[in-house]
């Protein structure tokens, strides 16, 4: 755990006790072996009835975090940020390093003869780790809506479903996480309308299936059950919202933002809900496959000087 400190500070013992939780909050996740963001340690605070759930109480959290990093009191490693990070080539040393690289990173389709196709759709992009940890390794794929998908990427995954329907006999379904307030709702809707509005165009047009037959939209979180078993805390429903007036309607004044949830819950949800869907048998099978063809590659790089030798004498 990298404690460094960089700017000494003395915290009053408000301060030194808010601290302590904040690592005590920290360690409980990582244990389960997730990293948490800002805003995730905010809302363990909340649920624990440390803090209020309010917008000062949150910039307030995040300027202490940021102290107590300095001073070397918080782990550097533990809190990220999901939003940013550095992007470049990547470079090897030898060409039998990349055949090294390759054989941990060979993986196969190991859907493409099960009965359905399934990805995970979340809302935001900073609850992408915990939702890795789920999906991969279930070879399931992910994506991070970011708030409302853009028509490019809504079209993408039309063309995308309809190609696994057409090609392996699937079906398609997206299971979505996503806020339990008026645009979070109603994200959901705007995903399975849309999918299906291009599904059916390409249905009535051409040799693509039927998308009442051959798609599944299943709103798997925040709902309003799962609400009322681990009682998340709560926010104000942003009246400004253009959709709040029908949500205040059906739900109150109240609002949830997923990333309340404990990051188990949110794993364990994605897993049930895929494997649901999943033949266990047929999975283990293409594993076993996968695993064959990656050692042939850790073979062939092991073996690198070898090869090369060989190919520079013209031989077999």
């Amino acid at each position: 755990m990298p404690l460094i400190a960089y700017k000494p500070k003395r915290f009053n013992d408000t301060s030194c006790e808010m601290i302590s939780k904040i690592n005590e909050v920290i360690s409980t996740y990582q244990e389960q072996g997730f990293d948490l963001t800002l805003r995730q340690v905010y809302y363990q605070m909340v649920a624990r009835g440390i803090i209020p759930n309010t917008d000062s109480e949150y910039k307030k959290l995040g300027c202490l975090i940021s102290d107590a990093r300095l001073a070397g009191l918080i782990d550097w490693y533990s809190i990220e940020d999901r939003t940013r990070g550095l992007r470049g080539n990547t470079h090897w040393n030898s060409p039998g390093d990349i055949i090294a690289a390759a054989s941990n990173q060979y993986a196969i389709d190991k859907w493409t003869d099960q009965g359905y196709y399934v990805e995970v759709w979340v809302e935001k992009d900073a609850l992408s780790g915990i939702v890795s940890s789920a999906c991969e390794p279930l070879d399931v794929n992910y994506f991070s809506c970011r708030g409302y998908v853009s028509q490019s990427e809504m079209w993408l995954a039309a063309q995308r479903f309809m190609d696994r329907a057409v090609t392996y006999g699937q079906k398609c379904v997206i299971l979505h996480l996503g806020d339990h307030d008026p645009s979070g709702i109603d994200m959901s809707r705007d995903i399975e309308a849309r999918i299906r509005l291009f599904w059916t165009h390409h249905y009535l047009s051409d040799a693509a299936t039927d998308p009442d037959e051959s798609f599944i939209f299943h709103r798997i979180a925040l709902n309003w059950d799962q609400i009322q078993r681990y009682t998340p805390p709560p926010n104000p429903t942003k009246l400004s919202d253009s959709r709040a007036l029908s949500y205040l309607q059906q739900f109150g004044s109240q609002c949830w933002e997923l990333d309340a949830l404990e990051p188990s819950v949110i794993v364990q949800l994605i897993s049930m809900h895929v494997n649901l869907r999943c033949d266990r048998k047929l999975f283990t099978r293409q594993k076993q496959k996968e695993a064959d063809e990656r050692d042939a590659l850790t073979s062939v790089s092991a073996n690198w000087p070898t090869v090369v030798a060989r190919l520079e004498k013209g031989g077999d």
